[in-house]
């Protein structure tokens, strides 16, 4: 890039952070919401559609980079508000495609001599996107391949692009407020290391191979192969499996394929990637599933994959458990152990989502959107709060909840919950088994046992410590403290506002009076009152942020 474009285009994204920022806050901000009744989550959730359409046409804008950004920034629920999450997960882009002499100046750079083997290179591609675009063409083999190609310059692109980043991290991460309780040094250094990996197309090509490696024992599931000896960092080269587009219901019946069949396919193969494998395909939209001729499910771009940590894996078997039985306080607790959710955050709010949560997804008649609605309760209820669920869970969501919406569009009656069942009770078993409750219950028999041998000796310990007076009981309420916080600024807010109300109404008189000029003194006494008006109701909405879901059992 020429300096001046350089200089001009880092303007451009801090200028961009600057107006995100700003308008995050004054939606944030409840006196901000002037006329039709004042503020209301209505309102509010309005704005911030408004804001995740803006900020994805901006991302737009600013090309390759910030559109794999905004799809990374879609697994942060914790930094924006569930509006723009959902809006950045759906972030896909359509260019004009690179010249067709590009495209093979690219191929003879990457390739070399190997570039003999490719004839009948189609100069029309078949997808074109700000990072790649993908051609048809045969090998000499009479193989029908495809090849995935890189847009010239996109590292010298992303790497100033994400230098800018840091440097907007750094600034944030100094400011007093939106610095509190956020890493963001280390989401841009993570969103550096991914998206430069994101480059490396043989990364996607090992993805690829690991992918059809699961499912090579199964008819009912297509997965490309990869062409290793023409695949290099900016080439990938695939076997061309047409089919036809799953979202295409018409195309199915014609074609003689049952939609309801292919629906039950897909998430039985969808729960084998998450609960065998712990390898999945994190973005299954329409675009990138097919279904063969002969009724089998193919799946496509291999460039955004989950892995579910071992971590994870090894108590998901438990959480499976807990949830079956609705017991929201061991889910809520395998799940710290888990490093879910991170052990000094006060459970209580999360504790009563769960339960809700299980509730309304084991429940039945099943919502056909059960997914959808759990994914958005998470969202509300990590934003703005010093913890965040890793992304490997948020793309879990999102992957099942896109995938359920697929099915609902073959058949209108599919439930991913019921499919579910038979694949999470051996996992259940799997966990542990009747040893695990075994050696659980002698556990608990032991640790029983010596708190009953000490219970005497407690006993009369603390019956001394009564006769003495010295014993104290202190009680801590995390709820009613958070009651009694929230009605003390109440009165607070009350006197003050009792208060502006007093001057503004003696300014109004002295206004009418023969000495107009005096109105100053109400008004220079009413300024430090609003001031201190208008920090009382920050805090109080940073209070109300996890009581979204007061009233909920």
């Amino acid at each position: 890039m020429h300096p001046l474009a350089r200089w001009a285009r880092a303007i451009g994204i801090w200028w961009l952070a600057v107006r995100l920022l700003v308008r995050l806050w004054w939606n944030s901000q409840r006196w901000s919401y002037f006329g039709g009744g004042g503020f209301s989550p209505e309102r509010q959730a309005e704005r911030q559609r408004r804001l995740s359409r803006w900020l994805t046409a901006e991302f737009l804008v600013l090309g390759s980079a910030f559109i794999k950004l905004g799809q990374m920034l879609s697994a942060r629920p914790d930094v924006f508000p569930a509006e723009v999450v959902e809006e950045l997960a759906h972030l896909q882009d359509r260019v004009p495609a690179v010249s067709f002499a590009v495209i093979q100046g690219l191929l003879e750079s990457e390739l070399g001599e190997r570039c003999v083997e490719i004839i009948d290179l189609e100069e029309v591609p078949l997808g074109s996107a700000s990072l790649a675009q993908v051609h048809r063409a045969s090998l000499r083999s009479g193989r029908q391949v495809v090849l995935k190609v890189q847009r010239p310059g996109l590292e010298g692109l992303f790497r100033h692009d994400l230098e800018v980043l840091q440097q907007v991290a750094a600034a944030v991460q100094r400011h007093p407020q939106w610095g509190r309780g956020r890493d963001w040094l280390g989401i841009a250094q993570e969103c550096r290391r991914v998206l430069l990996r994101e480059l490396d197309f043989r990364l996607e090509a090992e993805h690829a191979a690991r992918f059809r490696q699961q499912f090579l024992e199964d008819p009912g599931i297509r997965i490309p192969a990869v062409v290793w000896e023409l695949s290099s960092r900016r080439v990938l080269c695939l076997d061309y499996v047409p089919g036809i587009k799953i979202s295409d219901r018409a195309a199915l019946l014609d074609a003689g394929i049952d939609p309801a069949a292919v629906a039950e396919k897909g998430a039985a193969s969808y729960l084998q990637q998450l609960v065998r494998f712990g390898f999945f395909h994190a973005d299954p939209h329409p675009g990138n599933l097919a279904v063969a001729a002969d009724g089998a499910l193919i799946y496509y771009d291999f460039g955004m994959m989950g892995q579910i940590s071992t971590r994870l894996r090894s108590r998901l078997g438990r959480m499976v458990t807990a949830a079956a039985s609705r017991d929201a306080a061991a889910l809520v607790l395998e799940l710290q152990r888990a490093g879910v959710i991170a052990p000094q955050v006060d459970v209580g709010p999360v504790r009563r989502l769960v339960r809700v949560m299980l509730q309304d997804a084991l429940t039945p008649p099943f919502s056909t959107d059960v997914l959808g609605k759990l994914s958005g309760d998470l969202y509300d209820l990590v934003y703005g709060q010093p913890f965040r669920l890793p992304a490997e869970l948020i793309f879990v969501m999102r992957a099942l909840s896109t995938f359920e919406g697929v099915g609902r569009s073959l058949d209108p009656g599919f439930s991913l919950v019921a499919i579910a069942r038979p694949y999470l009770l051996p996992l259940m078993t799997a966990s542990g088994g009747g040893n695990d409750l075994f050696n659980e219950l002698s556990r608990q028999a032991a640790e029983v046992g010596s708190r009953a041998l000490g219970i005497p000796r407690r006993l009369e310990e603390s019956l001394a410590r009564i006769e003495q007076g010295d014993l104290q009981v202190q009680i801590r309420a995390g709820e009613t403290d958070r009651l009694l916080r929230r009605l003390a600024l109440s009165q607070q807010l009350t006197g003050q506002s009792m208060l502006l109300g007093g001057l503004a109404v003696a300014a109004a008189v002295l206004a009418a009076s023969a000495r107009p000029v005096v109105t100053v003194a109400p008004v220079v006494l009413a300024a430090p009152v609003l001031l201190s008006w208008l920090k009382l109701q920050a805090r109080l909405r940073r209070d109300s942020r996890l009581e979204k879901i007061q009233g909920l059992p």
